[in-house]
């Protein structure tokens, strides 16, 4: 059996259900992880403030891996540490992404910016659950560092704008989806494995006794660096075959099973 000391888990369309709410049943098998001494921490493309209501519902006292691994942030406010994009960097993404007529999203001081509450903007508010600051420009609105930029879109519109990228791209910025219509853009070094990695390098621990799960590609490095990766039966393709388990649904408690299996021995 696995000696797990660390569990890294992804929020959306894992943790969460699809009504956006984690089973009574997930709980119990965090908490029983929890008592028998197993670290236990969400790894989210979530902003921080989006991610905290859980992370404390949870009562979970590990730095929470947010902005795909660019902050890392105690539930206190301690940070740990911040990856954001460099400034003219991000103004010269925003410009290159601009005619494209995509909705953006802008993340600073773990607070969100678009020019307008378009209807992806509006979903998003209502996925994400934090306040919209609307500005004319973005651009103006790059007053510090961001810690990521979202472009939400259709997935075949979005598959455009990545081949676009990779031609400015020459790796000063990491591209990743979260979902097939969330095109994540952040700091090379900004990713949950990375980040899952250095927390478990700062509790003593090796890759081999770490959990991480996940549904999506921006959930790949961190479910490839563990030592049981785990995918959801929802998860896409590409993930599943890197996991070494496939668990259930996220809306049939896949989070708990395989709690219970790999770590609770249930």
């Amino acid at each position: 059996m696995k000696d797990i000391k660390l569990i890294a888990i992804d929020l959306d369309d894992t943790l969460l259900k699809n009504d956006l709410t984690i089973s009574p049943r997930a709980k119990r098998a965090i908490a029983k992880s929890v008592d028998k001494g197993v670290a236990v921490t969400l790894a989210t493309g979530r902003m921080y403030a989006s991610a905290l209501p859980y992370a404390l519902d949870l009562k979970i006292d590990l730095p929470l891996i947010t902005y795909q691994g660019a902050l890392v942030k105690y539930a206190d406010g301690r940070v740990v540490y911040h990856q954001p994009l460099p400034l003219a960097l991000a103004g010269e993404l925003i410009d290159f992404i601009r005619p494209y007529g995509l909705h953006v999203n802008l993340y600073i001081n773990d607070e969100l910016f678009m020019e307008e509450l378009s209807p992806e903007g509006h979903r998003y508010k209502k996925l994400s659950r934090v306040p919209v600051h609307k500005v004319d420009d973005l651009s103006e609105a790059l007053t510090a560092e961001p810690s990521k930029i979202v472009v939400i879109a259709e997935k075949e519109k979005l598959d455009i704008l990545t081949r676009d990228l990779s031609i400015l791209c020459g790796g000063d910025f990491n591209v990743t989806r979260s979902k097939p219509h969330f095109l994540e853009l952040g700091h090379p070094k900004a990713t949950k494995g990375l980040a899952l990695e250095s927390l478990a390098n700062s509790m003593n621990l090796v890759a081999r006794q770490v959990m991480a799960v996940g549904d999506s590609w921006n959930d790949l490095d961190m479910i490839q660096y563990a030592g049981l990766g785990v995918a959801m039966e929802n998860a896409a393709p590409e993930i599943k075959q890197q996991a070494d388990y496939i668990t259930c649904a996220n809306d049939d408690d896949g989070v708990a099973e395989a709690i219970e299996k790999w770590v609770l021995n249930e």
